[in-house]
């Protein structure tokens, strides 16, 4: 029996979980593990493979149009297949890309690889959300939606530590790779097990509601922004703020490392806690007290000093900033109807491809015109304006317009 409101805790209402739902978090924290195996060599295999750091980082953009050119489709094919279809394609294409990976050598064929790479990855995403929004109840759609950020959150967190043995003891990339095919292989192997016929396919079984795209998007636009937002910062800050704080501030290469690994660890102790208040709390209330915390956490690095206090800072940005994104889901889960959420969360996922795609461009003309504190000012400020959007709009979420 699941708890009362407000009472026993997050124990009881992890019971409570869907069995299904709890199946997409076991393919989704080992695919999780995947990409984090492969993101940490990345860029030591393509500069082993003769790659310049220009046609590295070109690479990143390939990747982010994957997923833009994929979004929208991919909302259309979980429609017509039904979401557990496409989450089972979009894990054989990405088997099939890391396992050609390593024996591509020349930019090309390794562009066409991310390509495919990014546009397997919102296939996942979008059948995956379209499963979790359909069957999570509506007390428990934030908690759900966090726990599956935070399962691929780990992913990344246990991927490096699974590939850095292989490496050492290898010499060579390759086999780390080879390991991420074998927990792609074992996440397909678990996604098989999501019933195939579900609530959580109501959108492929009713052919959708009749609502038109831009009548979506209007019910959806703070989410659409809460990712935007993120896509926009995550992209620029992982780019950027090692340099500025290696430029700027004296902080060596190895402690900048650092500072990605406190960024996550806030975002994994917090997000669950932010869901649960997301929940009780109003999902809107929520995201903009997040982001005026974020805000001033990204903002500060400009006048602090202390490598130890960046640490903090980095870590309370973390809990903040990228605990946005699973609360704006859960509100995207609130105001579609189910028959909608496929196409939703198309619409929700060429949003966060958008700002990947914008933000790093943007941020790095800025960098290279005003420097290090403009580029964060500007972060700081694309979050000010989404508190302030969420504060117009506030009446969209359905428990924040409650007294």
């Amino acid at each position: 029996m699941a708890p009362p409101e407000g009472g026993a805790g997050l124990t009881g209402r992890l019971r409570a979980i869907d069995p299904q739902i709890k199946l997409v978090f076991g393919a989704v924290a080992l695919l999780g593990i995947a990409y984090g195996a492969t993101t940490s060599v990345l860029a030591i295999h393509l500069d082993a493979r003769g790659l310049g750091k220009t046609a590295i980082g070109g690479l990143a953009t390939f990747f982010a149009a994957g997923i833009a050119a994929m979004s929208l489709p991919a909302g259309w094919l979980v429609r017509k297949a039904g979401a557990r279809l496409v989450l089972l394609g979009a894990l054989a294409v990405y088997l099939a890309c890391v396992l050609v990976f390593p024996h591509l050598s020349t930019f090309g064929p390794i562009a066409a690889s991310r390509l495919f790479d990014g546009a397997a990855s919102v296939c996942v995403w979008v059948a995956c959300e379209t499963i979790l929004l359909a069957r999570a109840g509506d007390r428990d759609k934030a908690l759900v939606t966090s726990l599956y950020a935070m399962c691929f959150g780990v992913g990344y967190v246990v991927g490096p530590l699974v590939a850095k043995p292989i490496v050492a003891v290898t010499h060579s990339t390759t086999l780390a790779f080879r390991a991420a095919a074998v927990l792609a292989v074992l996440s397909i192997l678990v996604a098989s097990r999501v019933s195939p016929v579900a609530a959580a396919e109501a959108s492929h079984e009713s052919g959708g509601s009749g609502k038109s795209a831009l009548s979506i998007l209007w019910r959806i636009k703070n989410s659409c922004f809460a990712t935007f937002g993120y896509g926009y910062f995550q992209a620029s800050v992982v780019l950027f703020l090692p340099i500025y704080l290696k430029d700027d501030k004296g902080v060596s290469e190895s402690n900048t490392v650092l500072v990605t690994a406190f960024f996550a660890a806030g975002m994994l102790l917090f997000s669950a806690q932010a869901g649960r208040l997301g929940d009780r709390l109003g999902h809107l209330r929520v995201m903009r007290a997040l982001a005026l915390v974020g805000l001033v956490m990204i903002a500060s690095f400009v006048w602090l000093d202390a490598f130890w206090i960046m640490c903090v800072a980095v870590f309370v940005a973390g809990a903040t900033l990228a605990s946005i994104s699973p609360v704006s889901l859960a509100l995207q889960g609130h105001v579609v109807d189910k028959a909608d959420l496929a196409r939703a969360n198309a619409i929700y996922n060429v949003f966060y491809a958008a700002g990947m795609l914008v933000g790093p461009p943007l941020s790095s003309a800025l960098f290279a015109w005003r420097g290090g504190p403009a580029m964060l000012y500007h972060l700081a400020g694309l979050w000010a304006a989404f508190a302030l959007f969420t504060m117009v709009c506030r009446k969209d979420d359905p428990r924040a317009a409650a007294p």
